[in-house]
């Protein structure tokens, strides 16, 4: 395994270019600003008008090249009766997993949600803690904070439900008390941050005792080539960033939690090749011959206790 920076690269290859926290940062928020405005992510197609009606249908609405953003939770886990119950516009085919069905959400508890993007996964997870618990989205964006908070009237008429809240922040800066949640959620968003080791500490800064964490990211089964690693879309597409899988193991390890698990899970990678999404073939065209990108990053779930 190579050697890994423990600083704002940390869970980066030595070998790849070393861009500051404030630019990676930076970069990170342009490009979901943009796919926030424009409703959308590389080849993933919009919900709206009659495509989304016939997918909750069980119709397709994809071309050969492309996925809809509903193709995409499906593909991860995620049920039609989830995906129809959510406000429009709210998915944005931004997840590589299911956080909400990982954590086994239930009433009355108190959810926070790192990198929160439209409200997807929040969402969800309201009605699962019902009108007792509470959900927090945190996201950095202020047009994905505004994305998500345009949707709570439309939450509060599909399911009677106040218990939504969405708060501009960084997650290695958690804007919440110590100890305060019960179940920490993200979804395709640790391996954004230029230092995840300080994401770690501040998820068990917040966690209550017995507090546990459900994690849907990418991570890295061996290095990427250089080519790929200093791409800016695949930053933003959540594959240059990524940690390798033992790194993450440490780091929430190191940050004070205990039973922690990391489950490879297929389905993501699968769909997005099989799919032909332009920063999968990308990210193909620079790999070694006959080489997959599964062979280098993989849909991860990751579980721990405080």
């Amino acid at each position: 395994m190579a050697a890994q920076h423990d600083d704002g690269n940390a869970g980066i290859p030595a070998n790849q270019p070393r861009r500051g926290s404030a630019e990676i940062r930076e970069r990170v928020r342009e490009g979901y600003a943009t796919i926030a405005r424009e409703g959308q992510w590389s080849g993933v197609v919009p919900e709206s008008g009659k495509a989304a009606g016939a997918c909750c249908s069980g119709g397709g609405c994809c071309g050969p090249a492309t996925l809809s953003a509903r193709d995409v939770a499906r593909a991860i886990g995620y049920t039609d009766a989830e995906l129809c119950a959510i406000p429009e516009g709210a998915n944005l085919g931004l997840s590589c997993g299911n956080p909400a069905a990982l954590a086994a959400l239930k009433p009355g508890e108190v959810v926070l949600d790192l990198g929160s993007g439209a409200g997807f996964d929040c969402f969800i997870a309201g009605p699962r803690v019902g009108a007792e618990g509470r959900v927090i989205g945190v996201d950095m964006t202020p047009d994905m904070l505004a994305r998500a908070r345009e949707r709570l009237d439309d939450y509060q008429a599909r399911t009677g439900l106040s218990n939504v809240e969405f708060r501009l922040g960084e997650i290695e800066n958690l804007p919440a008390p110590d100890a305060s949640v019960d179940v920490v959620i993200s979804n395709c968003v640790l391996n954004l941050s230029p230092d995840k080791p300080r994401v770690w500490r501040e998820i068990a800064r917040v966690l209550r005792p017995g507090g546990r964490v459900a994690i849907s990211d990418l991570a890295l089964l061996r290095p990427l080539p250089e080519s790929v690693r200093s791409d800016v879309e695949a930053l933003v597409g959540c594959l240059a960033g990524a940690a390798m899988i033992g790194t993450l193991e440490k780091q929430a390890r190191d940050a004070g939690l205990r039973d922690v698990r990391v489950l490879r899970k297929p389905g993501y990678i699968d769909a997005m090749v099989n799919a032909a999404d332009p920063l999968y073939v990308k990210v193909l065209s620079h790999l070694p011959a006959g080489a997959k990108v599964g062979d280098y990053a993989a849909s991860v779930e990751i579980s721990a206790q405080r």
